[in-house]
């Protein structure tokens, strides 16, 4: 069986050896690299096959904004899963235009860790709930300025079940229409909110109170 595998950028070491030994206690995951800072990462980038970036966004020499955009340039198939603490939702969507395809608590139960590594691996989008009630707590105390985009009850329809993180073809599936629909729908979601990836539009859906989470 094929590993996946995956890289810890933090800049604590204590933190980094216990995700180790707790990432490598599954028997489908191995830690293949660790960095302190962006520019170590980038260099075991280089050099280390990954499928999985775990990357703190605050660190010295360079942070994790400024890494995911450059470590994607390197190796563009690699799926980063940004690590949080609680404080930092300014940073978020930075992260998601930098390419992050999901968010942890960096206190998150190894569990959830596992459950992310494998939603985000298998084409998917993840955020921690917990972090996402967070978020939504912010943005209820700020006055929402954007206009939220006119969308069909279809695309609605839609967007709650890419929220849900299904897939194209298990959307397909539920709504009894083609994928081939699905596919068109969301290529349209993502014009019409002006989202980078399903994280963005997962995001956009929250802050324009279009889901309930």
């Amino acid at each position: 069986m094929d590993k996946t595998r995956i890289i810890i950028a933090d800049d604590h070491q204590l933190f980094r050896n216990g995700l180790k030994i707790l990432i490598n206690s599954f028997p489908d995951l191995e830690v293949a690299g660790e960095a302190s800072n962006g520019e170590e990462f980038l260099r075991i980038l280089e050099n280390t096959k990954a499928d999985i970036a775990l990357m703190d966004i605050n660190m010295p020499i360079m942070d994790g904004i400024e890494a995911t955009r450059k470590g994607l340039k390197i190796c563009p198939e690699i799926n980063i899963i940004a690590l949080s603490m609680y404080g930092e939702e300014d940073y978020y969507y930075k992260m998601i235009d930098a390419g992050a395809k999901g968010f942890l608590l960096k206190d998150s139960d190894i569990n959830e860790v596992n459950e992310a590594i494998h939603t985000v691996n298998k084409g998917g989008s993840y955020f921690s709930q917990e972090l996402l009630y967070h978020v939504i707590q912010r943005i209820k105390h700020r006055e929402n300025e954007n206009k939220s985009a006119s969308l069909s009850r279809r695309e609605k329809e839609i967007l709650t079940k890419i929220c849900e993180g299904m897939s194209n073809q298990e959307i397909a599936e539920a709504l009894f229409i083609s994928k081939r629909t699905v596919d068109k729908h969301r290529a349209n979601l993502l014009g019409k909110t002006s989202s980078k990836n399903t994280a963005s539009l997962i995001l956009y859906a929250i802050k324009n109170k279009l889901i309930e989470i």
